[in-house]
């Protein structure tokens, strides 16, 4: 594994890890992330589940012994939870926030599946060899790249509840609203249509990273006994992560050849 590799490994790893404590600690599901209406039953003993089913996966993927294994089950999870959430859309297509809620799980997912491309060692003949490799991880950049759309289009549709959430010592927080969606938006079309992707994506890791540090971190000071702060910030947290496996996992730029012929001229 390079370096880039391990490190938006290890940062994955620790937004599983962070979500999985926070269902332990409430003793429920990520609450308008993860739709799971309160008459199912043995609802609480399922979230219990998967909240061991993050905080064992995320913990599980720090280890090169355990990673295979890891990104197997996450990534199960994380389909899983997307196909739950996805399901809202039937409920109510022309309300831009259900398509927010989505987008941001399948940002999350998307970052398992690359590790899942990755690292899984799938045996020969599995079926889901199709989705590792290169194809897999291109799968997954594509993907990303839909994602974005979605949630950049929230901050412009619900400008009023997104400038609230820019912090006060920014000026013109209805323009930072806007500037966010834009940005998001663009990211999203430059991963899709290979236009600097690299950078497309390092950007919107960094914009989520900033959201993560200068939206959440104050709400939890500010409230350190309410839920939903918490909740925010370690869902904005694995999101991020999620963000950075993507960029990580983005060809950089190749460097221009190097003339010989030019070079022994010059040494003579």
């Amino acid at each position: 594994m390079d370096r880039d590799h391990q490190i938006s490994r290890i940062v994955l790893a620790t937004g599983m890890i962070a979500l999985g404590v926070l269902g332990i600690v409430y003793g429920d599901f990520a609450l308008q992330w993860q739709p799971v209406p309160a008459s199912l039953p043995f609802r609480t003993a399922l979230a219990y589940v998967a909240a061991i089913v993050m905080l064992a996966g995320g913990i599980a993927l720090l280890f090169r012994k355990t990673t295979a294994i890891a990104t197997r089950v996450l990534f199960a999870y994380l389909v899983l939870w997307v196909l739950l959430r996805a399901s809202t859309i039937a409920a109510a297509p022309s309300v831009e926030a259900t398509w927010l809620g989505v987008g941001e799980i399948v940002v999350l997912m998307t970052g398992g599946w690359v590790l899942f491309a990755r690292y899984a060692d799938l045996p020969e003949g599995s079926w889901l060899r199709f989705a590792t490799g290169a194809r897999g991880i291109r799968g997954a950049q594509l993907l990303f790249g839909v994602a974005l759309i979605p949630i950049g289009l929230s901050h412009i549709v619900y400008i009023p509840q997104t400038a609230a959430l820019v912090p006060a010592w920014l000026p013109d927080r209805t323009g930072w609203a806007y500037l966010t969606g834009a940005g998001q938006i663009a990211a999203g079309l430059g991963v899709l249509f290979s236009i600097l992707p690299r950078v497309a994506a390092v950007a919107e890791a960094s914009m989520l990273t900033l959201f993560t540090l200068l939206v959440w971190v104050p709400a939890v000071v500010a409230a350190p006994t309410t839920r939903l702060p918490w909740t925010a910030l370690c869902m904005s947290w694995a999101i991020a992560a999620s963000a950075w496996v993507i960029a990580g996992s983005m060809p950089r730029a190749a460097r221009p050849a190097v003339d010989e012929s030019v070079l022994t001229s010059r040494a003579t």
